[in-house]
């Protein structure tokens, strides 16, 4: 059985053990967990751009961006037939609420009820984003209101039960001790709880870093790449990537008005485009021969940032991308969003059964712990038994162990073990560092060779431990990736 199979049979036993008690209906919605979507949590600090992003990875202007009483209230957005928004009271039942949207993020009528009233509201959305993934926005760390900046410490990083999400993009725009202190409480040295290798940080609002210069996204990488090497925040994420939110955003959701309105800047000379837009203020009190009204202009700053309207009429000036469809690809390469999907793709959406797996075994752990039952200690067992022998479980283990610098070695040789076991994608071409498109042969011959590299090193009584026990599991990842391979002809 693959670790989904062992991890459903568990909770079926466990089901039948419980059987009877409050806790039954939790584990068959555990169970049920496994089949859904990957549950990933945007989080960060107040004013981040949390929702901005969520909007850009989903596809639509659906999350508010506004400080209104929905930014307030953790949110999550899903798949399904039907548009529909429900409200999860702290005390009564669920109940269905009325919304709105006129071009733009959806705008939910709370019916007289509070966002303290207000657990957490289910957006219901037809949408091939949301088919893979469920997105949770959550209010902003740090908030003036403390009760706001609870919910999200609570659904995220909860002191007596587990967190519902399976792994978190944390937008950061600078590294503030907040930040520091939230993600430590996703650090645990057990396999079954939310780690590093389930933490992307997203270094938000990236335009902004260099006042929206040309080269802003270029100094916003440079910090990137300085944090993700950083052994305090590497202990934390598992990688830091520079996005401008709402260049992203706005390049998903492009019309054909927005870029009409962009080629009157375009045509302009450079030296007077260069003039009008040194500043948003002098872009916004634009002279009228521009051709664009005040709120026209008001609006292609609220939509691309000073830096947006820079790069996107330079881009239609210089034809780079002559088409409303090519310049949105152009913009979402160039805002960052591109390699961010690309990277929770792999780290996060190719690891969808693990993360789920893990998610379930904690919740169910936790149940066995604080209300043991007859039968429940061969449950108990079951689940250690799995934590401990599933290789997927082991490489998550030793990949937070190497991120938090308690596995050293040379570094090309942690380098090497680091992608081996996944920790820059899993995909057979990821952990051999080749192209995507690399021939199997050359596939087989490179794992046949980091096989035999570190069955050396594992069985080199000159190894330090630590080591010793990684090596062990990257000559089963390599075993791993040989029979993929062997399976493919």
């Amino acid at each position: 059985m693959n670790l989904t199979e062992r991890t459903r049979a568990i909770l079926d036993q466990a089901i039948a053990t419980y059987r009877g008690t409050a806790d039954a209906a939790r584990l068959g919605a555990i169970r049920d967990r496994l089949a859904a979507p990957l549950r990933v949590a945007v989080a960060g600090r107040v004013k981040a751009g949390k929702s901005t992003l969520l909007n850009a990875l989903v596809g639509e202007r659906l999350a508010p961006t506004d400080a209104g009483e929905c930014t307030r209230i953790v949110t999550w957005y899903q798949d399904g037939h039907a548009y529909q928004v429900h409200a999860a009271l702290k005390k009564g039942p669920a109940r269905p609420l009325r919304f709105t949207r006129d071009d733009g993020a959806i705008d939910v009528d709370l019916d007289g009820l509070s966002a303290a009233d207000i657990d957490r509201l289910t957006v219901t959305w037809p949408s091939r984003a949301l088919r893979t993934v469920t997105l949770i926005d959550t209010p902003g760390i740090g908030s003036l209101s403390e009760q706001t900046a609870r919910h999200t410490w609570e659904l995220l990083a909860p002191d007596d039960e587990e967190t519902p999400a399976d792994a978190v993009v944390y937008l950061l725009r600078h590294l503030h001790p907040g930040d520091i202190e939230f993600l430590r409480a996703f650090h645990d040295t057990e396999v079954s709880r939310p780690s590093p290798v389930n933490a992307i940080g997203v270094l938000s609002r990236a335009d902004e870093i260099g006042a929206g210069r040309p080269d802003s996204m270029a100094s916003a990488r440079r910090i990137a790449t300085r944090l993700g090497t950083d052994g305090n925040v590497r202990r934390l994420v598992q990688s830091v990537v520079p996005v401008a939110g709402l260049l992203a955003e706005t390049a998903v959701t492009l019309t054909e008005t927005e870029v009409s309105q962009l080629r009157k800047i375009a045509a302009l000379a450079v030296k007077q485009a260069e003039e009008l837009l040194l500043s948003a203020d002098r872009f916004a009190s634009a002279m009228p021969e521009l051709g664009l009204t005040s709120l026209e202009r008001e609006a292609l700053l609220a939509r691309f940032g000073l830096y947006g309207v820079r790069l996107t009429s330079t881009l239609l000036r210089r034809e780079v991308a002559t088409t409303a469809t090519a310049l949105a690809k152009e913009l979402t390469d160039r805002s960052g969003l591109t390699e961010l999907k690309e990277i929770i793709g792999s780290l996060f959406y190719d690891r969808a059964d693990v993360l789920k797996s893990r998610s379930a075994l904690l919740a169910l752990a936790e149940i066995v712990r604080d209300r043991p039952r007859p039968g429940s200690e061969a449950v108990a067992a079951a689940v250690e038994e799995i934590m401990a022998s599933a290789h997927p479980f082991n490489e998550l283990r030793v990949l937070s162990s190497l991120r938090a610098g308690w596995i050293t070695g040379k570094p090309d040789a942690v380098a090497d073990l680091e992608r081996l076991i996944g920790g820059s994608g899993s995909t057979v071409s990821d952990r051999l560092h080749l192209a995507a498109d690399a021939p199997e042969k050359e596939q087989t011959a490179t794992a046949r060779e980091a096989l035999a590299r570190w069955q050396r090193r594992a069985e080199n009584p000159l190894t330090s431990y630590e080591m010793t026990v990684a090596a062990r599991v990257a000559v089963r990842s390599c075993e791993g990736m040989l029979a993929r391979l062997e399976q493919r002809r």
